[in-house]
C-alpha cells in the first residue's frame, strides 16, 4: 500500500463527522502494527486514510445495533417501490429517497414497501437472515455479491431469471446477475412474501 502525496490536515476540518468505509493494518518498518481507516466527510470535499487514533467513534439513533427484524409483505409491494426508483442516481452512502448506494437503497425499499428496517451495510443485510439457494431464490430476496461470504461488496433485489434492480454507479437499474464484473456469493431472504 502506498500513501498518495496530498495531504490533509485534520485541524482544517474542526467539528467534522468523517465517515469510515475501509480499514487497513499496516506494519511499519519498526515492525509495529498500525490501524487506518479510510474516511470521508460529509460534503465528499475530503477523504483519505487516516490513523484510528485520530477518529472517536459516534453513534446515532439511526445506526442503532438493534437486533434485525424479519417482515412480512406481498412480493408485489417490494417490485412495486424498487421500480419507483429507476433512473435515480447513485452516491456512495446515499440512503434515498433522491439518491442511494447499493445497501441504502435495499434497505430504503424493504422500509418503503413493507416497514420493515435492515441494517444499513451489505455485509450486515448478509449477515442477519436466512440464507437461501440459488434455485430456491425467489423475487424480492436480496442477491449479494463479492469475493467471500465475509467480503460482501454489493447488493441488490433479486427479480428472479438472473435479473435484478440495484444500484450501483450507473444509478439504479435493471440488469443481468450472471455476468463477469459481479461474483455471486449468496441470496438472504429478509422478508416472508407472498
Amino acid at each position: 500500500m502506498t500513501f498518495g502525496k496530498k495531504t490533509h490536515y485534520l485541524k482544517n476540518y474542526p467539528n467534522t463527522t468523517w465517515h469510515a468505509t475501509k480499514k487497513r493494518y499496516i506494519i511499519k518498518k519498526d515492525g509495529v502494527k498500525y490501524l487506518y481507516y479510510y474516511v470521508t466527510n460529509g460534503k465528499k470535499t475530503a477523504s483519505g486514510w487516516i490513523w484510528h487514533g485520530y477518529l472517536q467513534k459516534k453513534s446515532y439513533a439511526h445506526t442503532s445495533t438493534t437486533t434485525s427484524t424479519t417482515g412480512t409483505g406481498s412480493y408485489a409491494s417490494i417490485l412495486k417501490a424498487a421500480k419507483a426508483q429507476l433512473g435515480k442516481p447513485y452516491v456512495y452512502g446515499g440512503n434515498g429517497p433522491s439518491s442511494f448506494d447499493c445497501s441504502g437503497f435495499t434497505k430504503y425499499i424493504f422500509n418503503q414497501a413493507i416497514g420493515q428496517t435492515l441494517p444499513r451495510t451489505a455485509q450486515a443485510q448478509y449477515d442477519n437472515y436466512t440464507h437461501v439457494s440459488a434455485a430456491n431464490a425467489k423475487a424480492g430476496d436480496l442477491i449479494f455479491f463479492g469475493t467471500s461470504t465475509s467480503n460482501i461488496t454489493h447488493c441488490g433485489i433479486y427479480l428472479g431469471n438472473n435479473k435484478m434492480i440495484d444500484a450501483q454507479l450507473n444509478g439504479v437499474i435493471t440488469e443481468a446477475t450472471n455476468v463477469s464484473w459481479w461474483h455471486t456469493v449468496g441470496y438472504s431472504r429478509p422478508a416472508t412474501l407472498s
